[in-house]
């Protein structure tokens, strides 16, 4: 996990220190489309990572689905895209926990090019805790639903993000 107060190639970035940042990471020339700035799939890449910096903090690391033979699984994702990046540009996700119960998470993230500060994109997700052997939801095991529990309510009275929410359609004028 980045330290967002410390590292100098996010100086330009006022991050609430209550948000969980993600490590730094480079936007690959094979992942620009051919408009020239950063294919939409790769967005989801980026915020996965984050996902899973995120998720290793509560104990839901890479060993995590041959200890317990669970894993969690994505359910739901709203990406909102706002601004290009291209290659080579450097890139910070953070993670905010919107909501969570003893099987889910809703989160929501925001993708920060670190050279300027531009925000890029936001993803708003809900994931579940999954035993693997039966495929189906099952609770988190007590000691990840208290490092769930205690970034929520760390994050608790963060400002919720005009896109949280969103509902895709067409507006009427």
């Amino acid at each position: 996990m980045t330290d967002a107060r410390r590292d100098p190639r996010l100086g330009s970035l006022n991050i609430d220190p209550r948000l969980f940042v993600s490590d730094i990471r480079s936007v690959q020339q094979d992942w620009i489309d051919y408009n020239g700035h950063l294919n939409m799939a790769f967005y989801n890449v980026l915020f996965d990572k984050c996902v899973d910096d995120a998720f290793e903090t509560f104990g839901l690391g890479p060993d995590y689905v041959k200890t317990h033979n669970a894993s969690f699984f994505t359910l739901e994702t709203h990406v909102t895209y706002l601004d290009e990046i291209g290659a080579g540009d450097e890139t910070v996700a953070t993670f905010q926990i919107l909501d969570h119960d003893a099987k889910r998470v809703h989160f929501f993230q925001e993708l920060y090019r670190t050279a300027d500060g531009l925000l890029s994109a936001t993803s708003e997700q809900m994931c579940m805790h999954v035993d693997m052997g039966e495929k189906r939801s099952a609770p988190f095991p007590s000691v990840v639903e208290a490092a769930i529990a205690a970034l929520a309510e760390r994050q608790s009275d963060l400002d919720r993000k005009p896109q949280v929410g969103h509902v895709i359609g067409i507006r009427k004028r």
